[in-house]
């Protein structure tokens, strides 16, 4: 059941569960129309739920290519609405629509279909676009083109930032590529987050262009160079540095649960964003698929190109979240940080995402005592609800 009926209340309640807030647990979680409430009168309606289930702010997958079958890169309006609708069964109430490297006329077709995305109630809100090549280095292409991988160039970003009608919110990028530093400062200056990702760049490279305002990673640990106790690399910058936070995707597949803990354990929660990474797959099983034009197999929850490469993931963010706290031993709050806030701070959202608090958008994910998605809220609409129970009532209506 998705979106909301004409007879939904104005203003509701969730009673039961811990609701997760920014001063502590609390037990009764208040609605009215998009945004979460005061306490105080009316209460039109009651949703009583079982008191050893959490409700926390809603999922940021801030790097997603696609799901259900569709991807960015189709350039399809239909496709983009079918992933915004199906996130919410995995907690996911906002995302950055995730290009890759391609031709300049498919990506900029990929641009103009995302610049019209109206996010309509019910479904995830589409925050904006992460551009994710081309500007990146070859050696490190991972499951980018190679043939279509390009130098940073300002112009072209233009370009493509106009066609966006200037929603490209996160430019991945190698910093070390010839005209990387400007493309860095230029977006600094734009307000638009440069990522270093897909890069080969040194430890003191990675630094500057964090100093530069590249203070952010693209999937942490992949798609760069490893850990070395002579040439740490752009890894142990980002880790290291107080002001840098780091996507990590946390399938177990592409970084080993030891080194999410080590990571954590560096960093810190306030370090870390969970991420996806999700091709057009997840949510339909294994099979044969297409990634940038190349042939994918899924199996095993894992995708994969014809030489082995991993090709993104199938990895549902609540599987993220289970993952993050078994991996990590981290606590709630922790685990709200990484899945939520610092996306959201990170995006320069956080005066409305990433928290349960009065004025803040009512995104929000039921899990009951397993962490498994209930019941998942988008801008105050039930947007998924997964619940056995669930019949023609939502609400107890109060008198």
């Amino acid at each position: 059941m998705r979106g909301a009926r004409a007879d939904d209340p104005r203003r509701w309640e969730i009673r039961g569960p811990a609701v997760h807030t920014p001063a502590g647990e609390a037990r009764r979680l208040i609605i009215e129309d998009a945004t979460i409430s005061e306490a105080g009168d009316p209460i039109e309606a009651t949703l009583d739920l079982p008191a050893d289930w959490h409700i926390v702010p809603g999922f940021i997958d801030a790097h997603i290519h696609g799901a259900m079958g569709a991807d960015v890169m189709d350039a399809s309006a239909e496709g983009l609405a079918r992933i915004a609708a199906y996130l919410p069964a995995e907690g996911t109430t906002s995302f950055l629509a995730t290009t890759m490297t391609g031709s300049a006329e498919t990506i900029e077709a990929a641009l103009r279909v995302a610049a019209s995305h109206d996010s309509p109630p019910g479904t995830a809100e589409m925050l904006g676009v992460h551009l994710e090549g081309p500007f990146v280095n070859a050696d490190k292409a991972g499951a980018q083109p190679v043939a279509h991988i390009a130098t940073p160039d300002i112009d072209r970003f233009e370009h493509w930032q106009a066609a966006s009608g200037g929603r490209i919110r996160v430019v991945t990028l190698a910093p070390e590529m010839p005209g990387g530093d400007a493309l860095v400062k230029h977006l600094t200056r734009a307000d638009v987050r440069a990522s270093i990702g897909h890069s080969a760049c040194s430890a003191a490279q990675a630094e500057a262009a964090i100093a530069a305002g590249a203070a952010r990673g693209t999937h942490l640990f992949n798609a760069m160079n490893g850990l070395h106790h002579r040439e740490p690399g752009a890894a142990c910058a980002l880790l290291a540095n107080p002001v840098a936070r780091a996507e990590i995707i946390a399938d177990g597949h592409h970084v080993a649960p030891a080194m999410v803990n080590l990571a954590y354990r560096t960093a810190g929660a306030a370090g870390l964003m969970a991420i996806t990474d999700a091709m057009r797959a997840k949510g339909l099983g294994d099979g044969q698929y297409t990634l940038g034009g190349q042939p994918v197999t899924v199996e095993n929850d894992q995708a994969r190109l014809a030489d082995g490469t991993l090709a993104g993931s199938v990895l549902t963010f609540d599987q993220a979240f289970r993952n993050l706290c078994a991996y990590t031993g981290c606590n709630m709050a922790e685990a709200i940080a990484m899945t939520s806030a610092n996306a959201a701070a990170d995006l320069g959202l956080a005066d409305r995402k990433g928290r349960l608090a009065p004025g803040y958008d009512a995104d929000c994910v039921v899990l009951d005592a397993d962490c498994r998605v209930r019941l998942t809220i988008c801008r105050g609409r039930i947007a998924y609800d997964g619940r056995t129970a669930w019949r023609d009532s939502r609400f107890r209506r109060n008198r």
